[in-house]
């Protein structure tokens, strides 16, 4: 008999005997040519087990060498670290490691490095910033990790706690990445060890509605409902705690904060509720607080005393044990098959009750996020779990629940650099209370720009606190806040052939979603100064803006940094100089979303994109021209299956495989070759697969650019080339080309003609937009406008502008335009 999928975790914890240098008393492990482990055992035994953190321990030898010098002790080298030890307890005198290479860094054991921060475990109650934990990287180069106290697994997919020494010290269990500034080498050493992000399924990268709120089945479908009616799509229905039995529950038992029986009051017929939300096209997870176990009042109670050894008459409750298999097996086969039989997809896991157990270093929280998420994966089904971050080896289980945060702008301004940061843990794939949770106070504007951020944030789930004046509906807001809210919505689900193809990327090759400006440019101190920016996907930096309008230009500011190349911002077709600071500034409506010469981001064409996130019928590709540029559009069957494909093996690594299936990803290139012009599309691979349509429409969005008069469309079969009809049509900062049934299993070919750059466009008519909005005296708002108009050369007009005592507001955003494209200048002064 096959064992249950929570226990089918597969593990290599043990490693090569050849990348081990070992003593009576110390082990060290060179996993890679950066990461080094290092053990003590004062007993000489040491743990070959897999822990939470380090699953995967039989790597591929790296090049090293290793000297043993006597009582001189030994020493160890890599191309990227030098180890020298004196075979002896590990002490700053005798346990030193030398980086090597461009980053010079001599590090003694116990000393303090600089680190660029990791992520926690909840934001619950936090009002701006709070502390980040450790990650893996360091502007110093080398980072440790400790891995001495935590959760072990046993062969049998069970857990234990370490073995303890009789005092502090005795065992030492502790890992070294020395990678410099090679950032993306670390973070994959880091997956290579403790497992890759596994692959969401797609219906997660949508809208989440989630509301702390007595809800009855009747006001949660006319809410879905009115959804609907405003072409607001929507994934996810999140049900909070009142779902079960609270206010309800005997005073003997207790208090409702646990529970797992439905409130038939509110919902009379649960499996029909469900049934409802899925024929919408929508998934369904419910809160869970397990800590109180299962009490005599609920439904299940009588089954699951007696699997327990409890008589039901004696009403004694069945206590949570994160630590007793019996109980995590009723607690799994009894009472969550039962729901998720009616209809629950997943599991929102609520565990706000400590860190401790019965077993030291067994977390109760480590227990349900890893069980949970391998249980859910049974059946062959692709597993998604909603809940806290538990430490480092956490990414196997997205996605996260960042917790409960205050609704201030101080928490606003946070959460953007929180989400970057966590990436340096290899934790990509957080979920915040968009809006924010608690207390606070209304403010239409904050409420619109947390749901902007939350578009470009890795999940988008609306959320809120049980007051009735707190709400995430957008028709409960101003009518300005409502339209940006809704069209931000909408956009999310557009943007979702863009974010599945990013997800496989991730799964695929261990790149999160959201990454620190460092990452790409780790030498350049700018880098390090825009916490709050950060790319997202291969394609995309965001600069969220995160403090309120300014109340003269009525424009929201964030300071940026565009690294050393040409960007658009693909909404108002502004184009930018790169490898500068500078200042955005963008109405409730605008969002500053920057990409560069070759860049190539597919959406959904349609404008409100299907509940559940199909495979679209139609896409719009945004295209910056001026350098070559390459994408794979990654889609999959639909079956929501687990992935085992061989192009996803590092998902054995995870631990994570529970089916024998494999999803079946379908792939349509897309590409730009800028010295010809000529734009790629497909053709679609493999092309007999039933979920793709077998015609798409297509539409290029030339953002920043005219097209030329020679421009030619055709597709080919590889057989031969056949030109074919299209339209061409003006919209504000760009040109689409419009592309009517397409074959998919044809490739479509559009010449733009060689040399294609990006127009120089005139500010001015924005600056005239720009000063006729701005709160200012008129007379010097005319002014203004003459010397923007003028013809002085730019940097005279500029000098004249800066001296003028300008509100420093307006003048900002004045400039911002004005030297957003050093050739304008070029330009004007030539004409």
């Amino acid at each position: 008999m096959s064992k249950p999928a929570r226990y089918d975790f597969k593990t290599r914890p043990v490693a090569h005997s050849d990348a081990i240098v070992a003593g009576e008393k110390y082990r060290f492990t060179i996993l890679t040519d950066g990461l080094l482990r290092f053990e003590w055992a004062e007993d000489g035994v040491f743990e070959d087990r897999a822990s939470t953190f380090a699953i995967n321990r039989e790597l591929t030898v790296p090049d090293y060498y290793t000297w043993d010098r006597g009582q001189d002790g030994i020493e160890i080298v890599t191309k990227r670290f030098h180890v020298l030890y004196n075979k002896k307890k590990f002490s700053a005198e005798g346990f030193t490691v030398y980086l090597k290479g461009a980053v010079s860094t001599k590090w003694q054991y116990g000393a303090e490095l600089t680190n660029l921060g990791g992520t926690t475990r909840t934001l619950d109650t936090v009002d701006g910033r709070t502390d980040l934990k450790t990650g893996i990287l360091s502007r110093d180069g080398i980072a440790p990790i400790g891995d001495s106290k935590t959760m072990l697994f046993e062969s049998d997919g069970w857990i234990s706690p370490r073995k303890t020494g009789a005092q502090e010290g005795d065992r030492t269990d502790e890992y070294l990445f020395c990678y410099g500034h090679d950032y993306r080498e670390a973070i994959r050493a880091y997956y290579a060890v403790s497992g890759s992000q596994p692959l969401l399924p797609r219906f997660a990268l949508g809208n989440w509605f989630s509301r702390y709120h007595r809800f009855t089945r009747d006001e949660y479908i006319e809410l879905m409902d009115h959804f609907s009616k405003d072409d607001v799509p929507m994934n996810v229905a999140v049900i909070d705690m009142d779902w079960h039995l609270v206010d309800d529950v005997p005073q003997r038992f207790g208090n409702g904060w646990t529970g797992y029986t439905w409130n038939k009051k509110l919902f009379p017929n649960p499996r029909e509720f469900m049934k409802e939300l899925h024929d919408k096209g929508m998934k369904t997870t419910l809160n869970l607080h397990p800590a109180d176990g299962i009490r005599a009042f609920e439904e299940q109670y009588p089954e699951l005393a007696k699997f327990m050894g409890i008589d039901p008459a004696t009403e004694k409750p069945v206590n949570f044990d994160a630590t007793d298999k019996r109980f995590i097996d009723g607690y799994f086969d009894i009472i969550h098959h039962e729901h998720e039989e009616e209809g629950v997809d997943f599991w929102w896991i609520d565990w706000q009750q400590g860190e401790n157990s019965k077993l030291p270093g067994v977390d109760p929280l480590w227990v349900l996020n890893h069980f949970h998420f391998l249980d859910l994966g049974r059946g062959n089904h692709r597993p998604l779990i909603f809940s806290r971050f538990g430490g480092p080896g956490s990414q196997r289980y997205p996605s996260g629940f960042s917790g409960d945060t205050i609704m201030t702008w101080a928490s606003l301004n946070f959460q953007p650099e929180f989400t970057a940061t966590a990436s340096n843990i290899g934790y990509g794939w957080w979920s915040h209370d968009i809006g924010g949770h608690m207390h606070g106070y209304k403010d239409d504007e904050l409420t619109t720009r947390w749901v902007q951020l939350g578009c470009w944030s890795p999940i988008l789930r609306l959320h809120s606190s049980n007051n009735i004046f707190n709400t995430r509906e957008p028709w409960k807001f101003n009518a300005e806040a409502c339209k940006v809210m809704e069209d931000t919505l909408r956009l999310r689900h557009r943007l979702i052939p863009y974010l599945y193809s990013m997800n496989a990327r991730s799964a695929a090759n261990d790149e999160p979603l959201v990454q620190p400006m460092y990452w790409d440019y780790p030498e350049l101190d700018e880098a390090y100064k825009v916490p709050n920016q950060f790319r997202f996907g291969t394609e995309l930096i965001v600069a969220p803006v995160t403090s309120p309008r300014s109340k003269t230009t009525h424009l929201g500011a964030v300071k940026a940094w565009l690294p050393p190349k040409r960007y658009v911002d693909i909404f108002t077709g502004v184009v930018y100089d790169g490898d500068r600071q500078l200042l955005f500034h963008r109405p409730l409506g605008g969002y500053p979303v920057l990409a560069a010469e070759g860049a190539i981001i597919p959406f959904d064409a349609a404008y409100r994109p299907e509940n559940g996130s199909p495979n679209p019928s139609a896409f719009e590709v945004v295209l910056v021209v001026g350098a070559d540029g390459s994408f794979d559009l990654i889609e999959d069957d639909g079956s929501g299956t687990h992935v085992t494909d061989g192009d996803f093996a590092m998902i054995d690594d995870a631990g994570i495989e529970t089916a024998s299936d494999s999803v079946r990803f379908i792939h349509t290139p897309i590409t730009y070759k800028q010295s010809e012009g000529i734009v790629t599309i497909g053709p679609t691979t493999p092309m007999d697969d039933p979920s793709i349509p077998k015609n798409r429409d297509w539409k290029v969005k030339l953002v920043a650019y005219s097209a030329s008069p020679g421009l030619r469309c055709m597709t080919t079969n590889s057989k031969k080339a056949k030109p074919i009809k299209f339209t061409t049509e003006q919209v504000d900062n760009a040109i689409i080309i419009n592309l009517k049934s397409v074959p998919s299993n044809h490739a479509c070919i559009i010449e733009l003609g060689s040399g294609a750059q990006l127009d120089v466009v005139d500010p001015v008519p924005k600056l005239q937009q720009l000063c006729w909005d701005a709160n200012y005296p008129y007379d010097f708002k005319q002014w203004i406008f003459e010397r923007i108009s003028d013809d002085q050369p730019l940097s005279k007009k500029v000098n004249t502008l800066q001296s003028a005592g300008i509100e420093q507001d307006f003048l900002n955003a004045i400039l911002e335009l004005l030297l957003a494209d050093s050739r304008y200048a070029d330009e004007y002064q030539h004409s």
